[in-house]
């Protein structure tokens, strides 16, 4: 029976559902994660990726459908679940009175290790995040990538078959997120099997191996980055404009070229659209923009970001909640 489960994907969730009162905050999610690689479940916030993740790590029932995880199910066998993974949330839970150290070695005896055992595992876990010198000190005025990176050292105390890491860079810094991001692809490279929630399509372009993305509860996509890409229709258009009053100008002239909306960012002066056979293309839209007084900057084809794949799937960003579907509210920044 072991080996059975063991051959089995760590991860396997069939038609899960779930609401809270009128809200459906899953309908019906399946996803699959093969042993030793990382699964980035992309999505804007209350989209449904936190409540699958209290899911399947047995803080919360589904409604239906079935998922297991290590080869138990999580509603059946939730007490041989636990021991087999780990959990990192959106927010550090860590104890700030406690110091570094203190803080792995109780987890470590929340996990039953003798008193050596769990000194000896939160030293090796302190010097694998870089948190050696800061050992000694209370958790509480640990930066907040400091307090990140313990935290994921405490959910990785037990040595997990499956690692949860929720939205783990939320409201880190550029330098924090790197930082975390080294230390991810570090599990992923040594053969951790990862489920990774984001709201970046940055973060999930570099850390995620396949990516399932979902909207208001759904699964509305999945494969490689590569793959989602490719989806977009081919190669994206972008023309920089050298007066910000002529970006409408840009737009109007993308929109009869492209093959969707066009993109606009103000920031950058550019506009960008998705399009096919966009070589032969290209020097058609350089005589429209000519043709309507748009003088250029720049103009030229390159391969579609998984924010514009993002876009062209769900009809808006993926940092973005304002697409709500007729009958249901807003959900500001409740998680889902």
């Amino acid at each position: 029976m072991q080996a059975a489960r063991q051959a089995d994907p760590p991860v396997v969730v069939r038609g899960i559902r779930k609401s809270f009162g009128d809200v459906q905050a899953l309908d019906g999610v399946s996803l699959t994660i093969e042993a030793g690689s990382v699964l980035g479940l992309l999505g804007p916030n209350g989209a449904g990726k936190t409540t699958l993740v209290r899911i399947l790590t047995t803080l919360l029932d589904p409604d239906g459908g079935s998922a297991a995880v290590a080869g138990f199910d999580v509603q059946r066998q939730k007490t041989q679940v636990r021991p087999r993974i780990g959990l990192a949330g959106q927010s550090a839970a860590v104890d700030g009175t406690l110091t570094g150290r203190e803080n792995l070695e109780m987890v470590a005896r929340l996990y039953h290790m003798p008193r050596r055992d769990a000194a000896a595992r939160a030293d090796a876990l302190l010097r694998r995040f870089d948190l050696l010198e800061a050992a000694e000190r209370q958790a509480g005025v640990y930066s907040g990538g400091m307090r990140r990176r313990l935290d994921l050292a405490a959910s990785l105390v037990a040595d997990p078959q499956v690692l949860f890491l929720d939205e783990p860079t939320t409201g880190l810094d550029p330098h924090g997120r790197l930082e975390m991001w080294a230390v991810i692809r570090e599990l992923a490279s040594a053969g951790a099997t990862v489920l990774l929630t984001t709201q970046y399509l940055e973060e999930a372009d570099q850390l995620a191996d396949t990516i399932v993305v979902i909207d208001h509860g759904k699964v509305i996509a999945q494969g490689t980055a590569a793959e989602l890409k490719s989806r977009t229709g081919g190669e994206f258009l972008t023309v920089r404009v050298s007066d910000l009053a002529m970006l409408d100008g840009a737009r109007r002239v993308l929109a009869a070229a492209g093959d969707g909306e066009p993109v606009v960012d103000a920031a950058a002066g550019a506009v960008s659209v998705a399009v096919s056979n966009g070589a032969a293309r290209l020097a058609g839209v350089v005589r429209d923009l000519d043709a309507a007084a748009v003088a250029i900057a720049d103009v030229g084809l390159r391969q579609p970001t998984l924010d514009e794949v993002f876009l062209s799937l769900t009809g808006h960003r993926a940092a973005s909640d304002d697409a709500a579907p007729p009958g249901r509210p807003r959900r500001g920044r409740r998680r889902a």
